[in-house]
């Protein structure tokens, strides 16, 4: 049994039933198993960051500045613990002293008039690259003073700067274009059953409601043209997954969906998966990037139904367990191995392997 079945037993349970044939006692341990804690939380007074396991009643009201004195005076009263080796003031070893940089003889012999030492001195750092461009000294100037100069209005001699520093040249990278489809003229030509529209591309649309989504995989339930359906970075949320599962179930046109960069979680992924074994159309699926990780489990199970599909060739996930990776990997291989085998022999029709128990 999956893990999503196990859930649904528990979906009808009535709480409130169970919470009254609770005795008070019962009640009291439940509460104090459902309290929530956060001793990490600085924002929460100190009495709620934990339970409270006081048993003995309170000898009076709380006294701030009584129990400051008093935690101050035992304190006080308390006598230290003796070092272990006393402390006599006597210094021990050598004491540091810095280095002295050596000076370089050849700069300690370069002497310049006052007058040039003084405007060096002086000298704002548009000057500096100035005298940096004329020279050709590379290390008079910094990347961010280079193209502070180019954008300065004071340097006279810019054509010297680039014998000083040469950057790097990128290439401008535009834009990408956002997307031009119509959302709700493309619907209406997926429920017309319009034959020119093969491709639905709805991705990186932000605005569209969740009601509209659902509303395309009602629609594609009965098309019998629309042979990719993209949604990525749509927003979509369980309630598109199941919707999209159930069309899964009736349509049998489609060769492509793509939920990717979503806020898909576990079982609405188990919804999509769950869905194949009811379809022999669709060829690839790609569910990577949700908000959430699916977990561990979910991933065995998204394993154990792809080595049960024979029909889907490319599947758009990454596994963060190599178990159920390599068996997703094979089951991949050991389909496109029976479409090369069909190929070959010109079968017409889904063909079945004998046996996946070496998958």
């Amino acid at each position: 049994m999956s893990y999503r079945q196990e859930l649904e037993k528990y979906r009808d349970l009535d709480e409130d039933k169970i919470l009254s044939a609770l005795t008070e006692e019962e009640l009291r341990t439940l509460e104090n198993e459902l309290e929530e804690l956060d001793p990490d939380n600085d924002l929460l007074p100190v009495g709620l960051r934990q339970r409270d396991q006081t048993k003995k009643t309170p000898t009076g009201p709380f006294k701030r500045d009584e129990l400051l004195d008093h935690l101050e005076k035992q304190a006080k009263d308390m006598k230290d613990r003796e070092d272990l080796v006393p402390f006599t003031g006597e210094k021990r070893g050598k004491v540091w002293v810095p280095k002295e940089k050596p000076i370089d003889p050849v700069l300690e012999r370069v002497t310049l008039e006052p007058e040039l030492e003084e405007a060096l001195a002086n000298a704002s750092d548009a000057e500096l690259c100035d005298i940096a461009a004329i020279l050709g000294m590379h290390t008079l100037m910094s990347n961010q003073q280079y193209y502070e100069a180019l954008g300065s209005t004071t340097i006279v001699n810019k054509e010297g700067l680039n014998s000083v520093i040469k950057p790097t040249q990128y290439k401008p990278v535009p834009d990408e274009e956002p997307n031009s489809t119509d959302v709700e003229e493309t619907l209406e030509g997926v429920k017309n059953n319009d034959p020119k529209l093969e491709e639905v591309n709805l991705n990186n649309i932000r605005n569209i409601p969740i009601p509209t989504l659902k509303a395309y995989a009602e629609a594609l339930k009965n098309n019998s043209y629309v042979k990719k359906l993209s949604i990525v970075g749509t927003r979509s949320n369980d309630p598109v997954a199941y919707a999209l599962a159930e069309m899964l179930k009736a349509n049998g046109v489609l060769k492509s969906l793509n939920v990717e960069s979503n806020f898909i979680s576990g079982s609405g992924i188990l919804a999509l998966i769950e869905a194949l074994q009811h379809n022999t159309s669709l060829i690839e699926l790609k569910i990577d990037n949700q908000s959430q990780p699916l977990g561990n489990k979910v991933e065995m199970e998204i394993a154990n139904m792809l080595e049960k599909n024979s029909s889907l060739l490319k599947f758009g996930y990454h596994f963060t367990q190599q178990g159920p990776r390599l068996r997703a990997s094979n089951a991949m291989m050991n389909n496109n191995d029976l479409v090369r085998k069909r190929r070959l022999a010109d079968l017409n029709g889904p063909f079945y392997p004998k046996c996946r128990t070496g998958v």
